[in-house]
């Protein structure tokens, strides 16, 4: 199985199985003297880790992880950084049954076609369970950008659970209930729905915005280095993502020209935008602004209802996914958003240090 790996100069490649001993990363091409220590990566982890509230699975895993390599004296040697997350909590025996069936909605059936084997403990590579190493890979990526640029802010937060929205942005919120909502009624709301489908072994799909606010205009590059075709890509490849948007987004198809276009003064500090339905990208490249990405979650494939489905012979039969399953996965994707996000600033950052240096063009 290839392509495991991501980035162009910051480079990202996970391994582990949901069940197996471990998993982790490998970081390749962090500049050399960025502070960075396992507590650092692990304030990280924590917004992710399972067991945190009714509401997510209640595997228990500590989510610790160990610095390998790559790190001396509390700082990167620019050589390659490993990450370690030791698996503490596996129930393999709650996937006996699923051994010769296929769960409609997973990749059981594609990953069986294609390779001819599968891990059928929690899904193997399949798992959400492997999201836990990009979280600490964007931990390293995060305090990359730290040093790079020290205003840069990334904030993702759940803006939709099922067929509730929310338009408020209140960012106070987003930490103060387990949905990462910035809302503090809609949280209220979120949770007797939630509970409800928790409790009947059902799910529910989400979406989440992911906002970069401080990062420079210049990053991208046409025609097939736009920093939204690999913010898109990034955010596509986290298990259980069916769609991505840049700004406004699919709403765009809706809007006149005059509508859609984010006109353009000349500020103080240069140039500003009365809007940003671009979502910070234009032409592929930053423009200055915030930098808006949403993604859609599907609802959780592990489900008590009993669904149809085939055998590997062929067999038509049914199946009751057993086990421990986020009820809302969407809830946990809200930190892997925000380390792909990190993951893929950096590596733009270097890219265009390496090609550009300082932005070459002025206004004013």
């Amino acid at each position: 199985m290839s392509f495991n790996s991501f980035g162009h100069l910051f480079r990202v490649t996970t391994w582990g199985e949901s069940h197996g001993p471990a998993l982790g990363a490998t970081v390749d091409g962090c500049p050399p003297g960025v502070k960075i220590d396992e507590a650092m990566l692990q304030h990280w982890l924590d917004k992710r880790k399972p067991g945190q509230s009714k509401y997510t699975t209640q595997r228990r895993e500590a989510d610790e992880v160990k610095i390998l390599s790559g790190v001396f004296e509390g700082e990167t040697t620019g050589t390659p950084i490993q990450l370690m997350i030791e698996n503490t909590d596996q129930r393999s025996k709650d996937y006996g049954d699923i051994a010769e069936k296929f769960r409609p909605g997973h990749a059981d059936i594609t990953y069986w076609q294609k390779y001819g084997i599968r891990d059928y403990r929690g899904g193997g590579r399949s798992s959400a369970r492997e999201t836990a190493a990009r979280v600490a890979a964007g931990g390293v990526a995060r305090a990359a950008l730290a040093s790079l640029i020290p205003d840069l802010k990334i904030t993702g937060y759940m803006v939709q659970m099922g067929e509730h929205k929310t338009a408020k942005r209140d960012l106070d919120q987003i930490e103060q209930n387990p949905f990462w909502v910035p809302d503090a009624a809609a949280a209220e709301t979120w949770a007797t729905y939630l509970d409800g489908l928790r409790k009947s072994g059902s799910s529910v799909g989400a979406m989440i915005e992911v906002v970069a606010s401080g990062a420079p205009a210049g990053l991208g590059a046409p025609v097939y280095a736009k920093l939204d075709t690999d913010l898109a890509a990034a955010m596509m490849s986290i298990n259980a993502v069916k769609g991505v948007e840049i700004g406004a987004g699919m709403e765009a198809a809706m809007l006149t020209g005059e509508a859609n276009a984010d006109e353009i003064s000349m500020g103080e500090n240069g140039p500003e935008f009365s809007s940003n339905h671009a979502g910070g990208i234009l032409g592929g490249i930053s423009t200055g602004q915030d930098l808006v990405v949403r993604f859609a979650v599907k609802p959780t494939s592990s489900i008590l209802t009993p669904r149809k489905t085939i055998t590997k012979s062929g067999e038509a039969t049914e199946i009751i996914t057993k086990g421990r399953h986020d009820p809302c996965v969407g809830i946990r994707a809200v930190p892997v958003g925000e380390a792909m996000m990190a993951c893929v600033l950096l590596d733009h950052v270097l890219l265009h240090r390496g090609q550009i240096g300082e932005n070459r063009g002025e206004i004013g």
